[in-house]
């Protein structure tokens, strides 16, 4: 008898589908396609599988569903017909365009943006307090707008929905109660403040640390750059570390110090690897982070570590260049580090090892 395969105890991936917008009327650093292929990317790192893409080029965003109608109705049959589980745009949608779609797909499929997969593999990769924490709060800040009157336990508490003095309720309960929609949006503020909190008390921990550091005339190096760069395996091969490594996007997110000897100048410094980067970084992951990205902050030295091999690495470089000024890190050294050359084929090998690049009109090294 032939023996039977033995069943997978692996889960089944959720099945995504993919919708790339090009908006005419705004600047955008990569093209439709390059933009979209960074989008299932992100779609693998979150451990999706990825059934089917649509793209639609547009003047502006339509007020209620983000895209037309008709491209509408066009993805709900390729998500019905690829049984997709989830649709996920690369963009970030309003908590209208959200609920709207939702409704579009009956409820049956969920609707999600770029901000919310970037969150989703940020909690999946956190693995420090501090990492919890940071993505914890980003969710929430993410999600209370975002809140909808969806909810199968929407029946006032006490009282009736009229506010009528002869409404049933009891003595001491008429009036207009209170929805579970207004209790969650308040017991989320009251969760938010309560990891404000907690994230002060790691901010002030840093500092204290940080102060130390000073105090010992310990120059701080920081390794910034765009995600997957290679930022964790050039800690690892100056400091002779084992710190994880993947090729993946944010494999990365807490921060990694590490001691390193500079023979030629016989002195030590203090190596910080940092969360990577990423075109249109959502603004609450940049404000959670505030405690890991101070170290960059901080440093007297940037290695800014570039991928190479990327065809678009000069718009990538221009990324984290962006997000370096919103954090207030712009006016920091720099030294370029051009990563991965062993994957440009002879053509593209630089000449020189070591030359300057030009960014925002300043010769780099």
């Amino acid at each position: 008898m032939a023996k039977k395969e033995p069943k997978s105890t692996q889960p089944e991936k959720e099945r995504a589908f993919l919708v790339g917008v090009f908006l005419r009327s705004e600047p955008q650093l990569l093209g439709l396609d390059d933009s979209l292929a960074e989008l299932r990317l992100l779609a693998d790192t979150a451990g999706l599988n990825v059934v089917g893409e649509s793209t639609q080029n547009l003047d502006q965003p339509h007020p209620d569903t983000y895209i037309g109608s008709g491209k509408v109705e066009e993805i709900k049959a390729l998500a019905e017909e690829t049984l997709t589980d989830v649709v996920i745009f690369d963009t970030e949608l309003s908590p209208r365009h959200q609920r709207e779609l939702e409704e579009k797909f009956q409820n049956r499929i969920r609707v999600l943006d770029r901000t919310a997969l970037i969150l989703d593999i940020f909690a999946q990769h956190a693995s420090t307090r501090e990492g919890i924490l940071q993505v914890e709060l980003a969710q929430y800040e993410y999600r209370l707008p975002r809140l909808t009157r969806a909810w199968t336990h929407l029946a006032r508490q006490a009282g009736g929905a009229s506010g009528r003095s002869g409404s049933a309720g009891g003595v001491g309960l008429r009036g207009p109660g209170e929805t579970q929609l207004e209790v969650d949006r308040r017991e989320i503020r009251t969760r938010i403040s309560s990891l404000k909190a907690e994230l002060e008390k790691v901010r002030a921990h840093r500092s204290r640390y940080r102060s130390q550091r000073k105090r010992s005339q310990i120059p701080i190096v920081a390794l910034v750059g765009y995600t997957n760069a290679g930022k964790s395996t050039l800690l690892n091969y100056l400091s002779h570390s084992n710190v994880y490594v993947a090729n993946q996007l944010f494999a990365t997110l807490d921060t990694t110090t590490r001691q390193l000897y500079l023979g030629d100048a016989r002195r030590s410094v203090s190596l910080s690897d940092t969360v990577g980067f990423i075109r249109d970084l959502p603004h609450s992951l940049v404000d959670a982070f505030q405690a890991t990205l101070q170290e960059a902050v901080d440093a007297d030295l940037l290695l800014h570590v570039v991928d190479a091999a990327n065809p678009h690495c000069t718009e990538q470089i221009a990324e984290v260049q962006k997000v370096l000024k919103e954090i207030g890190a712009n006016d920091i050294p720099q030294l370029l580090v051009f990563n991965k050359m062993d994957a440009l084929d002879s053509d593209h090998q630089p000449i020189k090892l070591e030359d300057e690049f030009e960014m925002d009109g300043v010769r780099v090294p």
